[in-house]
């Protein structure tokens, strides 16, 4: 049962295919009985780190952070080859071998023999297409010394198999023994004439010939300096005390890398929030964990000016082209010309693009590629209209857990351990926000010898709580002023009526009942709110809810003030 949960490779198996690969074509009576108990009894073996959930018609396993053996084979046989195409053949033999050593003996060893007769080929396969290609590798470095007796064994093993006897007789004409490499073709010549009726195939009779006449399909190649272009890395840094958002990461991962051959499955993420949430570093991280998913190269463009105003579509084009290598031009490019171009050169190429801080759709549209191989990550703060195949994220506050670790990550842990209540409390007036926590983090490291009691005294005061948020160049007020002058006027005018509710969790009634307001028009406000990062969003069992962010609330309270004194002074 676990050995067929794990090949799916977190696809749902249906209970009649659980039911062939357990029992064949005789199932017991009580067949659903038992299959319910031995996923039951797998769910107590396996832990909470590992899920198995019932999704009809039949079952699903997802592993989680763990590594499945076959499915890490398949990844380093994967890089080998992509070494080897790009030259680096030492690479290439040292991969492959890593993802050999991964076979402790013969797969599926103790399962009932109708899951084997339906799974075991194919992994006997790939194991046999890994070894062919490592001991091609080695033959190219010219190690033919050492693969002779291997390859003497393997052609034992699988006589039918023409590209190992094929390197066989390469090996032995390398070390000078040409006569030996011409009796072991013609003794595969006669086998696969008596057991197949058939002659050696194209490959093997090219080495064949290339034995009797020295050409270029026995000769090792002539290895000089090769010349390789790095795949592009344009990736921020990565924050080294990242905390949290395991469960979030954990989806991303499973589901960003490309699926084997060309399906058509998205792999494009919005990743989306209030301001200081950490969208870009939640990003960062996932693409950073993605990496070997994605060898073809990693890149990165902001898509807002350090004033605001969003970066054009031309401008962005063209940076990610040069870094592809495409020498294009910046003045007077064409954008369907640099589109064209874009798709073109990604189509086929296993890259990561991160798209941050996109402003709308009309500017997001013109970068995303068009084949299936590329991933795309996006952060925004609003929610982005119809993009096609994007998959929303929406990245919520950190716990009061989740906060003190990550100040626990920055801070002296002797700092936090002399005074736990005070950590405690600086972090919940962080209210959440990555932003405010790295914020505190910084303040509390510039002064060593200050007390977290001292700072944790002064966030407690709600009219200065916001004016310590800030330090070298990180802004609480300033990350939420740029969000409020995106608000057209009604939307910015209930904003800062919100605090009067003086509730951080409230109901469409309950506001329009205090606000007084008609709560059809209100409801679609507040949903705009939501969908610009301003407002948190809940189903309840009841009826819906908002939150308002503490920090949120506390720098709307300051709006309507100042609003006030304006209007005052008018």
């Amino acid at each position: 049962m676990l050995a067929a949960l794990l090949l799916a490779r977190g696809r749902v198996v249906p209970d009649a295919q659980l039911s062939q690969l357990l029992w064949g074509w005789n199932p017991p009576i009580t067949v659903s009985a038992q299959i319910y108990t031995y996923i039951s009894r797998l769910r107590m073996r396996l832990g909470d780190g590992v899920r198995i959930e019932r999704q009809l018609p039949g079952y699903v396993l997802d592993v989680g952070h763990a590594r499945i053996d076959f499915l890490e084979f398949e990844r380093l046989s994967r890089l080998g080859m992509e070494a080897r195409e790009a030259g680096d053949v030492e690479r290439s033999v040292a991969l492959l071998r890593d993802a050999l050593e991964l076979w402790r003996g013969p797969a599926l060893s103790n399962v009932t023999e109708f899951l084997a007769v339906s799974e075991l080929p194919r992994l006997e396969e790939a194991r046999a297409v890994t070894l062919e290609n490592r001991i091609a590798a080695d033959l190219e470095l010219g190690r033919h010394p050492g693969l002779v007796p291997e390859l003497t064994s393997l052609v034992a093993e699988f006589p039918m198999r023409e590209r190992m006897r094929a390197q066989l007789m390469k090996a032995l004409y390398q070390g000078g023994r040409q006569a030996d490499a011409l009796t072991v073709y013609h003794a595969g010549r006669r086998f696969l004439a008596d057991e197949m009726g058939v002659d050696p195939g194209a490959e093997l009779t090219a080495v064949y010939q290339g034995v009797l006449s020295g050409g270029p399909a026995v000769t090792p190649p002539v290895r000089g300096a090769t010349t390789r272009t790095a795949p592009p890395s344009t990736l921020p840094e990565d924050v080294p005390d990242f905390t949290g958002r395991r469960t979030e990461l954990a989806e991303l991962r499973r589901l960003l890398p490309p699926s084997g051959g060309r399906s058509w499955h998205a792999r494009r993420f919005l990743v989306t929030g209030m301001p200081g949430i950490g969208k870009t570093a939640f990003a960062v991280r996932a693409a950073n964990e993605s990496l070997d998913a994605f060898p073809d190269g990693q890149l990165y463009v902001n898509l807002t000016h350090p004033d605001g105003r969003p970066v054009d579509p031309r401008e962005a084009l063209v940076g990610m082209l040069r870094s592809l290598g495409e020498p294009v031009g910046a003045a007077g490019s064409d954008l369907d010309e640099l589109v064209r171009l874009y798709r073109t050169r990604t189509v086929g190429q296993r890259v990561l693009i991160l798209l941050d801080n996109a402003v709308s759709e009309l500017q997001l549209s013109p970068l995303l590629p068009g084949a299936p191989e590329p991933g795309v990550l996006i952060t925004s703060q609003t929610i982005l209209g119809p993009v096609g195949g994007v998959h929303t994220r929406v990245l919520r506050p950190l716990g009061p857990q989740e906060s003190l670790q990550m100040l626990t990550a920055s801070v002296d842990p002797a700092r936090m351990a002399a005074e736990p209540q005070a950590a405690r409390d600086i972090a919940r007036y962080c209210a959440g926000l990555p932003l405010a926590i790295r914020i505190a983090a910084t303040r509390l490291a510039a002064r060593p010898s200050s007390s977290l009691r001292r700072l944790a005294d002064r966030l407690a005061d709600p009219g200065s709580r916001l004016r310590e948020l800030e330090v070298r160049g990180l802004s609480v007020p300033r990350s939420l002023e740029a969000s409020l002058s995106r608000l057209d006027r009604e939307e910015r005018g209930l904003l800062l009526l919100l605090p009067l509710l003086g509730e951080e969790v409230f109901s469409v009634r309950s506001a329009a009942r205090t606000l007084g307001l008609a709560a059809a028009p209100l409801e679609s406000a507040l949903e705009s709110l939501v969908d610009q990062g301003l407002l948190g969003f809940a189903e309840e069992p009841n009826a819906p809810v908002y939150r308002l962010n503490s920090l949120v609330r506390l720098f709307a309270e300051t709006g309507r003030y100042a609003c006030e004194v304006e209007q005052a002074a008018a």
